[in-house]
């Protein structure tokens, strides 16, 4: 299909996403930007969360992978619901009794100040890297589809995706993200069952069909049983509930939208309605991983891994399932990218630089910093998606999942220490057991044949991170004094 026409819609889709913004994003101010001034309607938060939980990553990332892990990614889905269900009856509540702006201020209340800006700081390296990392993915496939054909270099098109970006959250912020995810999650759906008929149709077989042809060809198999293996179902479930955890329930940009919502009550229906669209989004993205293998088959295409979903839906199939395909990848990429640069915004605005607790400077000046942050943030993310182009790592899901592990640890430590323990840290240590921690998983991981032989380490290795954390934080603690 004509690079001309494919850009033509990505820019009628961007205009529509600026006309949104423009409605949202009227008489805006900072407690707007960050808390969608908490008067957000829950269904189209849980709605729009699952656009920014799935992400170009998911996408591309997950149908890809079907052919060597099968269905397995089912596993870590199962342990994301109990994930959400603890965020929802755990960590809900405490947000919403402390009227937290940044869920980092719990930090600051519970432990104390190195604590507090120790767990802000890796929430903006662990989202700074995943949120470049996905978008890399994306602008890369949009870079082969559309841009090299123009004469456009890579940097230059994650220049202007970035620059799309800006324009419709640099007022607005949440307000304006609620709506623009929503919007984004629904194009992203339709794409997916549009992709999913077409095959179907195409292949000549019914859905009974396919799970048959699909499980001859061993790509439907959901359990893994060995014990030693990376993917063995009780390491993959318990691993995803703890992924969610941290990854939504201690992630400034997942809750800064959750507890937008005016009421906990529906801040709960929020996060649980979510949590089952997510689960049969995901199945049905694993289902069309097994789909678009069938069909390579047929059509015999090499491709295989990130490379599958974008050659099929752009050399083998009719322009208008291209159009459906970059339509929905971008809707899958911007809901991912735009609460990132928001989230990291008003975390470091105010968790940071302090700027709420600041009564020296007025709203205005406040907003003039708030939006130099805000840019700060997109050429950052330049950055990184560069860093990420020379890597050019084959499965992008892998490595986001990785980087979680590292740096979502000390948080899972963090918040569960101050939850669980009614005990004081040495507060100035913490930042010292915060950063060994993940050196110390990294070695474990490096040299895990030496240390463990055949039993494989695979996601866990976030709890691993959250445990020595913990451990190292209550080596630094001492019983709280009760007060005569």
């Amino acid at each position: 299909m004509s690079p001309i026409l494919l850009f033509s819609f990505v820019i009628a889709y961007f205009i529509i996403l600026l006309v949104v913004a423009k409605i949202t994003g009227k008489n805006s101010t900072n407690e707007s930007f960050f808390i969608g001034n908490k008067n957000s309607n829950w269904m189209l938060v849980a709605f729009g969360m699952v656009g920014t939980s799935l992400s170009g990553v998911t996408f591309v990332s997950v149908p890809g992978a079907v052919a060597k892990e099968s269905f397995a990614y089912l596993q870590i889905t199962f342990g994301y619901l109990i994930g959400y269900v603890l965020i929802a009856f755990v960590l809900l509540p405490l947000y919403y009794r402390l009227n937290l702006t940044s869920i980092y201020n719990y930090l600051s209340t519970r432990l104390g100040i190195k604590s507090y800006k120790t767990g802000a700081s890796f929430f903006i390296l662990s989202r700074t890297l995943g949120a470049t990392a996905r978008l890399y993915l994306v602008v890369n496939i949009l870079q082969d589809a559309i841009l090299n054909s123009f004469g456009i270099p890579f940097w230059a098109t994650t220049l202007i995706i970035l620059g799309m970006i800006l324009l419709y959250t640099f007022e607005g912020g949440v307000k304006t993200i609620v709506w623009t995810d929503t919007l984004q999650t629904s194009c992203m759906l339709l794409g997916l069952g549009i992709c999913v008929v077409y095959i179907l149709s195409n292949l000549h077989i019914g859905f009974a069909g396919s799970l048959e042809a699909m499980q001859t060809k061993g790509y439907s198999k959901i359990f893994f049983t060995d014990p030693n293996s990376k993917l063995f179902f009780a390491k993959q479930i318990i691993a995803g509930a703890f992924i969610t955890l941290t990854m939504t329930g201690m992630d400034q940009e997942m809750m800064q939208k959750n507890i937008s919502v005016k009421t906990l009550k529906d801040s709960q229906k929020n996060i649980l309605t979510m949590s089952f669209i997510l689960l049969l989004s995901i199945l049905l993205f694993l289902y069309l991983g097994g789909l678009l293998y069938l069909y390579a088959n047929q059509m015999q295409v090499t491709e295989i891994g990130d490379k599958l979903f974008p050659a099929i839906a752009l050399k083998h199939m009719p322009p208008f399932v291209s159009v459906i395909f970059i339509i929905a990848l971008i809707s899958a990429l911007f809901p991912s990218a735009d609460g990132a640069i928001t989230a990291l915004t008003a975390t470091f605005c105010i968790d940071i630089l302090g700027m709420q607790r600041r009564t020296d400077i007025d709203e205005a000046k406040k907003k003039r910093i708030r939006q130099r942050v805000h840019l700060s943030f997109a050429f950052i993310f330049l950055l990184f998606v560069l860093v990420f182009k020379v890597i050019n790592n084959p499965s992008m899901i892998g490595v986001i999942l990785k980087i979680a592990s590292y740096t979502y640890g000390p948080l899972l430590g963090l918040f569960t220490f101050g939850i669980l323990l009614n005990r004081n840290v040495k507060d100035n240590f913490v930042p010292i057991i915060c950063v060994a921690a993940p050196i110390i998983c990294f070695i474990i991981d490096k040299y895990q044949k030496v240390l463990f032989g055949n039993f494989e380490i695979g996601l866990e290795l976030l709890i691993i991170n959250g445990l020595l954390t913990f451990l190292g934080l209550l080596i630094i603690s001492s019983p709280k004094r009760i007060e005569a």
